[in-house]
């Protein structure tokens, strides 16, 4: 789940920079508003990759992706691409611990001596 998850999380680091430069283009905002929020996002997007596994960690994963949708009624295209990384998102802990639990189940019937194929 981790690899999913962190592969998920690092796209998003890029997305949220490159909303940053959109929405430098809205006269409304300040350079310093947008790289301060953006720059909030980002670094929790990385930092989110180290904690996926600890309690809370996928919880604040879903927290970013309600923020990164959220950020379409600045930027309008996250809308989409929110929406487009909360569903990887959603692939990546479902099937990542469907992926764990299969590793899991491997190496149960390695240790105790069975054929794992």
């Amino acid at each position: 789940m981790r690899t999913l998850c962190a592969s998920t999380l690092i796209g998003e680091f890029f997305v949220i920079g490159f909303a940053g430069l959109v929405a430098m283009k809205d006269p409304d905002l300040s350079m310093a508003t947008v790289w301060t929020v953006s720059g909030i996002f980002m670094a929790v997007s990385v930092l989110l990759c180290g904690m996926i596994t600890r309690p809370g960690g996928v919880q604040l994963g879903w927290a970013l992706q309600i923020a990164l949708i959220a950020s379409g009624f600045v930027v309008g295209s996250m809308f989409f691409l929110g929406a487009i990384f909360a569903a990887l998102w959603w692939a990546s802990v479902h099937y990542g611990r469907k992926i764990d639990e299969a590793k899991a189940r491997f190496a149960a019937q390695a240790e105790a001596g069975g054929n794992p194929a």
